[in-house]
């Protein structure tokens, strides 16, 4: 009997629409910036994921390259969402600057996050 099979090389899309759940999502604290990715497939610590990002009202969607570096799994205490985080990875960092310059001003807030 083996265990879950992770989900290697996986493709999320992940939409964001609102300023409070980019805020909730974003891992300002992470080398090279990162997201929460709300997921119930099974991840393991360093598998590396693309990711097709839509920010707020753009049509156009940001392909960005990551690596799992964080895992809530389901039933975590505080009632978490379940899902994993992704440390944005490659040179391309265009999707991290987006984040940061729809998040100017509020990335000191002391709310809660996804993450901490």
């Amino acid at each position: 009997m083996s265990g879950p099979q992770s989900a290697k090389n996986g493709i999320l899309s992940l939409t964001i629409r609102d300023k409070a759940v980019l805020y909730a999502a974003y891992m300002p604290f992470i080398k090279d910036g990162g997201l929460f990715v709300p997921t119930t497939k099974v991840y393991n610590i360093g598998d590396e994921v693309f990711m097709l990002l839509s920010l707020m009202d753009e049509t156009e969607k940001l392909p960005v390259a990551g690596r799992v570096i964080w895992i809530t799994p389901r039933g975590a205490q505080s009632n978490r969402a379940a899902g994993i985080g992704v440390q944005f990875i490659g040179e391309d960092n265009s999707a991290n600057k987006k984040i940061e310059a729809y998040l100017a001003g509020i990335l000191e807030s002391e709310k809660p996050t996804h993450t901490m």
